[in-house]
């Protein structure tokens, strides 16, 4: 509605929008989940083969997964979190009533922002009846455990692990990378991917690459590749292409 000034104008002043207070930071990797929310969730099932003192099992485990909302620097983010470990039924016998309680406890764990801790605590379980065999090291070695209950955890370390949640080694992969990950699966509509070893094996020579570069002591540049650019060093005493394409003056 127009309003007509008949008085004169003798200054003016431009109301300025109401600032929002910021967001309070709320760590999404500690946010309390109250219980498993009804509906679907996403679930990866993991057949888990080990081999102790009483011969060959195998169980099978279910693990959930959910978004969960936080704030870091003020801003929202997402993060995908493990909320539910679940032992199917049909596996119910008497020797297995310790992994469905403990699937039981990892669940509530989890829904409480702890379950990295908890998992690493359980690779800690002794037992007096030997070494248990249960999968491969990153150097394709067999791996051995103090019990059944750390052979299991260690395998639930490494469905986290593949997943994105942990590292290699089962520790918490930090908060900002996590954001990233679940960032990168919304945009190219597949989860994040652990590296190849082989790419693995390329990062670490490059990281000490860059380590002995900082010290002052690495090799001695003695030319360029011709096939790609990159700097040749002597390699059993031929000129070799550091960069990682394999030539070789020497074939």
């Amino acid at each position: 509605m127009a309003v007509e000034i008949k008085s004169k104008i003798v200054s003016y002043s431009v109301k300025k929008a109401v600032q929002e207070a910021p967001l309070a930071d709320e760590n999404p990797l500690t946010v309390r989940i109250p219980s498993r929310p009804e509906g679907t969730l996403e679930a990866v099932s993991e057949k888990i083969s080990y081999v102790g003192a009483e011969g060959r099992k195998k169980v099978y485990l279910l693990v959930s997964f959910m978004p969960v909302e936080g704030v870091l620097d003020g801003k929202r983010v997402v993060i995908e979190r493990p909320v539910e470990f679940f032992f199917p039924s049909g596996q119910l016998s008497s020797e297995h009533q310790w992994i469905t309680a403990t699937m039981r406890s990892l669940s509530l764990a989890a829904r409480g922002g702890y379950v990295t801790q908890a998992v690493a605590d359980l690779r800690k379980v002794a037992w007096d009846k030997g070494l248990v065999r249960c999968g491969m090291n990153r150097w394709g070695k067999p791996m051995f455990h103090d019990s059944e209950v750390a052979a299991i955890a260690w395998s639930i370390q490494q469905i986290l692990y593949r997943r994105g949640f942990l590292d290699q080694d089962g520790n918490q992969v930090p908060v900002e990378e996590l954001v990233r990950r679940y960032a990168h699966r919304l945009t190219h509509g597949h989860p994040w991917q652990p590296p190849t070893p082989e790419e693995e094996a390329q990062a670490e020579k490059q990281a000490k690459a860059a380590v002995a570069e900082e010290k002052g002591d690495g090799p001695t540049v003695v030319g360029h590749c011709p096939e790609c650019r990159g700097e040749l060093i002597m390699m059993d005493g031929c000129p070799t292409c550091y960069a990682g394409c394999g030539w070789s003056k020497c074939g």
